[in-house]
């Protein structure tokens, strides 16, 4: 039986077999028994590589971070994570510089200024996650958006439905309306500054036969 621990792009845990190219953490959400029972934990929400250095954990402790899987970096992204400092260090590094130029005017930012400014981009309250109304033509590849009850990804001049096995549905980008985004606006700005998040092989459409 799948553990609730597959992260949707709306930041929902759902229970699926597939693991995802990623995992992270926001924090320990489990009680005692073992249950979860929160939906986050401070504000260091990261994405992680699924090997590192030779590492083992057991998996689904309580009182320890809580491993939580993302089907790729742009749907951890989403959610409201970030790259993480250690095992993704250059990547953190370039979202940083792009944070850098994005929101804080070429002043680069320590993880708990950025942390800060991401968790109130991606949260209204406790457990609520924000959204905000953008103009497509106006957003950067690696953007999810919500559209019909299901999630999209903007990439290379295509909006790719989301599901936790890969993006199947396919769409050209037409027209120039206003979209419901799911990605936080913090992140669209890092985005738009130039950083590339790492996509799941389907996006690249199926193979030629």
């Amino acid at each position: 039986m799948p553990r609730q621990n597959r992260v949707t792009p709306h930041g929902e845990l759902i229970a699926v077999p597939d693991r995802g190219l990623f995992w992270g953490n926001r924090g320990p959400l489990l009680n005692p028994r073992g249950d979860l029972t929160r939906y986050s934990s401070g504000r260091a929400w990261a994405i992680c590589v699924l090997s590192f250095k030779g590492r083992r954990r057991t998996q689904w402790r309580p009182g320890r971070l809580t491993e939580l899987y993302f089907l790729d970096e742009a749907t951890g992204l989403a959610a409201g994570h970030r790259p993480c400092g250690e095992c993704r260090y250059r990547e953190y590094q370039a979202f940083k510089q792009a944070f850098a130029e994005a929101v804080t005017g070429g002043r680069r930012a320590g993880a708990p200024e950025i942390d800060q400014r991401m968790h109130e981009s991606r949260l209204t309250e406790p457990g609520r996650r924000r959204t905000y109304r953008a103009p497509l033509a106006e957003l950067p590849d690696g953007t999810t958006i919500s559209g019909g009850g299901t999630p999209w990804l903007l990439w290379r001049g295509e909006l790719l439905g989301w599901t936790p096995g890969g993006y199947g549905e396919r769409r050209p980008v037409t027209g120039a309306g206003t979209v419901t985004v799911i990605t936080p606006q913090v992140s669209v700005a890092v985005l738009a500054a130039g950083y590339r998040p790492v996509v799941h092989p389907s996006a690249a459409g199926p193979a030629s036969s």
